[in-house]
């Protein structure tokens, strides 16, 4: 593209004849079906971004040349979208406040695909952080929704907030305007609201009854908001309240009862729910129960009528990316656990292929959350319903009864016991169900109830569920499959060891579904397999068991090279190398090369930003993960990992990594540094001198995974050093000291920091005694629960032989007694 730069930037900007052509004939070749044609245009227009006067040309497009087609228009529009996104901190001020002008003169544009982009971009450059720097927003938006354009008034409800009250009593499309304008300074407590909040209410209460369910729906979601917020306004018409939201839960119109069920999600947080609920739970309970049946449209979307479709291929749209978690080293405590400070939260039942949220999700989010708050004063309205439920004829009512008892399992657990010696093989049996829909359900439910399953006699609950549910991980149906690899992953958490008598069988059935699944159920098959690792640990380590796991690693490794595949795969991989130890050396060279090589190309990919021509923009969390997995290979091998170590790189990478930007890349590099300390300190020694600056920059508790895996390290680094420590004492420190004595701060960082100043004393205590009375008392606190262990022992003879050094450091102080 030949671009002629346009003149100097003024107020009222005009395009390079030239330059605009030259723009509009990219725009519509951007939408030609060929792919090589959109690639093209799109380095061309990433060229063009280094010209600031681009985006000028990008809202010219959009809201001038009204005589171009509509999606030419929009699609120009989108384009300065991102460039908001990516780059809106370099935009010159002539060229932001040329956009912000003509995004508010072009609000109401007579289209509505273009007053959709213009809202869009708005919402856009306010998320930038703009609000403050756009003073002139709000109050031009609000003196725009007493406009007469019904174009102006529905394009701008749901950005900005004004005297929109007096519009509740104005037609009913502008009622549900201005009730969603409102809704969007409910949460944020705005003032403006706040203080004419009692008419708000009002006017919602008159409005309840509306004909148009849109108004009905604004109106639930208002009330859901100001439960959240202003719940002592509600409270005076709370019992009516209840008994509305009782109705609209049964909405014939779904998207009303979707908002009106969120309110029972919400109740159940506020601590009036158990007083103001309970005269109500005969009739919420079986109005939940109702909604929790598959209506019409989920059957047609889950293509419920299909019974066998393990053959047909998945669609790649349809293949959900799975989230990495990056490691994070924790302490073992007395209870054998370590732990965790942000808990996965388990999904309601398997329908991730219809809509992320609908009606029946919600009624059994609500539901169960109900459970928590009721506990087993919730049976007597459950139990006589789920008699009829469980054991009905027809497969989509007996399905709903199965979803209902799983979403009591947490709450009522205790009240469901003297049930499940009954219910247990009763859900076994519906293993085999003829109705996909009800195998896959009912593998969700039984996954709830392991921990009782797991309590009981192995031959009567364990090993007939374990059975059925290997047969279902083969299942001839891809829904059933997923749900049973899900479900088998959470017995293999509760089960651990006493599935070591099994271990054959279930990899033979493991290995076996490599052959039969499709590219979605690998990932989670993966995650079955790294579970099976962590769950059994060294028993795994046997010389058969390793050569089917051997087979089962590589059976697809033609698949590798796929993003989310690989993820998993690496995963997978990190848990078996921790499990089998020394038992992985076999596999381990092309598996530790594998993840060198990764690290290396992403860094290499870095080079996008200065040379995005010739280099892909990396994909950091490939990066991540063989961090990970590098760090399981030195903890699982320990010192077999020396050699792989010194015919590598891996330590110039490593410290390139800790300087990443990207705080998921340090936390898992400092990890990886920490084991390899362990494992092969005579390789890391010499790096030190460079590394220790590092760490002590990134001991900063509000990036606590990164905080807490630096500190870790540094821990293991000074028992390496031993007495050449001493220079690096300084570096870090202070903020240790800092760290410990932080209010709120979590268990994990507590402990890990606890332990590294004790090392620290250890091996120099003329450095850190004069400390001790800083630290002693939180020190102490912090490590009296976590189990006995090599790193506890050296951090409390790092405690004693400072109290030796400087025995006034906690005269002083009334220490905690361990």
């Amino acid at each position: 593209v030949l671009w002629s730069r346009p003149h100097k930037m003024e107020c009222q900007w005009k395009p390079d004849e030239q330059g605009l052509q030259q723009i509009l004939q990219l725009l519509k070749e951007s939408q030609s079906p060929d792919t090589s044609t959109q690639r093209s245009v799109q380095q061309k227009l990433e060229q063009l971004n280094q010209y600031p006067d681009f985006n000028n040309y990008l809202i010219f497009v959009l809201t001038k040349l009204k005589t171009e087609d509509e999606a030419t228009r929009s699609l120009s529009g989108l384009i300065l979208k991102n460039n908001v996104k990516a780059h809106y901190q370099n935009f010159p001020n002539g060229v932001s406040d040329f956009i912000k002008n003509e995004c508010l003169q072009n609000i109401g544009d007579s289209s509505p695909l273009i007053r959709a982009t213009v809202g869009i971009l708005i919402t856009t450059i306010a998320s930038k952080g703009e609000l403050q720097n756009w003073p002139e927003l709000l109050p031009k938006l609000c003196l725009q929704l007493d406009s007469e354009d019904y174009n102006t008034c529905e394009a701008i409800h749901t950005h900005t907030l004004s005297d929109v009250l007096s519009l509740l009593s104005h037609v009913s499309s502008h009622q549900s305007h201005a009730i969603a304008c409102v809704n969007q300074f409910i949460i944020s407590r705005t003032q403006a609201l706040m203080l004419h909040i009692d008419p708000f209410i009002e006017n919602l209460f008159a409005l309840a009854g509306d004909e148009e369910p849109e108004v009905r729906k604004n109106v639930c979601r208002a009330l859901v908001m100001l439960l959240e917020v202003r719940l002592d306004r509600l409270l005076p018409h709370m019992h009516n309240i209840i008994e509305y939201m009782l109705q609209r839960t049964q909405d014939q119109d779904e998207n009303v009862a979707l908002e009106a069920c969120e309110f029972w999600l919400t109740l159940a947080e506020q601590p009036v729910c158990k007083e103001v609920l309970c005269g109500h739970l005969p009739k919420l309970t079986p109005v939940l129960v109702n909604g929790m049946k598959y209506s019409e449209i989920d059957i047609i979307l889950l293509k419920g009528d299909v019974e066998e479709d393990e053959a047909i291929p998945d669609n790649e749209q349809d293949i959900r990316p799975r989230f990495h978690r990056s490691r994070t080293v924790a302490q073992q405590h007395e209870g054998g656990d370590s732990i965790e400070e942000d808990d996965d939260e388990d999904d309601l039942d398997d329908d991730e292929t219809i809509s992320d949220w609908n009606l029946r999700k919600c009624s059994a989010a609500a539901l169960d959350v109900l459970a928590n708050v009721f506990r087993d004063d919730l049976l007597l309205h459950i139990l006589p319903l789920l008699k009829e439920l469980l054991f009905h004829p027809e497969w989509l009512i007996k399905e709903s009864g199965i979803l209902v008892l799983g979403a009591i399992a947490e709450g009522c657990m205790q009240g469901m016991i003297p049930y499940l010696p009954e219910l247990i093989p009763h859900l076994v049996q519906c293993l085999s169900d003829k109705k996909a829909l009800v195998r896959s359900i009912t593998c969700w439910t039984l996954s709830r109830y392991t921990h009782w399953v797991v309590s009981q006699p192995p031959d009567i609950y364990l090993k007939p569920l374990m059975t059925e549910l290997l047969k279902r991980i083969l299942d001839s149906n891809k829904r059933v499959q997923e749900a049973a690899c899900s479900a088998f992953a959470t017995l293999e958490e509760e089960a651990c060891t006493e599935l070591v008598p099994y271990l054959a069988y279930i990899l033979d059935t493991l290995v076996f579904a490599f052959g039969k699944y499709q590219h979605k159920n690998l990932l989670i098959l993966y995650d079955a397999i790294g579970t099976l690792a962590d769950s059994v640990g060294h028993h795994l380590n046997k010389p058969v068991i390793a050569q089917i796991l051997k087979k089962c690693i590589h059976l697809k490794k033609k698949n590798l090279m796929k993003p989310k595949l690989l993820n998993n795969n690496i995963c997978c991989l990190s848990s078996v190398a921790t499990a089998l130890q020394s038992g992985f050396l076999p596999y381990c060279e092309p598996v530790y090369q594998r993840c060198v090589n990764l690290v290396q190309k992403t860094l290499a990919q870095a080079l996008h930003q200065t040379q995005p021509e010739f280099y892909e923009a990396p994909d950091k969390d490939f990066m991540i993960v063989a961090l990970d997995l590098l760090s399981g290979l030195a903890e699982g091998l320990g010192g077999n990992i020396e050699q792989l170590v010194a015919r590598s790189n891996i330590l110039t990478l490593m410290y390139q990594c800790m300087q990443d930007k990207m705080p998921e890349v340090r936390q898992s590099s400092f990890a990886l540094l920490g084991d390899l300390t362990k494992a092969c300190f005579q390789h890391v020694k010499p790096c030190i001198a460079n590394l220790m600056p590092i760490l002590g920059t990134n001991l900063n508790p509000e990036l606590i995974s990164v905080c807490n895996n630096a500190t870790w390290a540094i821990g293991e680094i000074s028992i390496q050093m031993g007495s050449e420590m001493q220079p690096y004492v300084p570096m870090v420190l202070q903020q240790l000291v800092e760290i410990i004595n932080r209010p709120n701060t979590p268990k994990t960082l507590l402990e890990n920091t606890a332990i590294t100043i004790g090392r620290l004393g250890y091996v120099c205590p003329q450095e850190v005694a004069p400390m001790l009375q800083q630290f002693i008392r939180p020190w102490c606190t912090s490590l009296r629960n976590i189990r006995d262990n090599e790193e506890k022992d050296s951090a409390f003879r790092g405690i004693c032989t400072m109290i030796t050094v400087n025995p006034g450091g906690v005269v002083q102080v009334k220490t905690v007694i361990l």
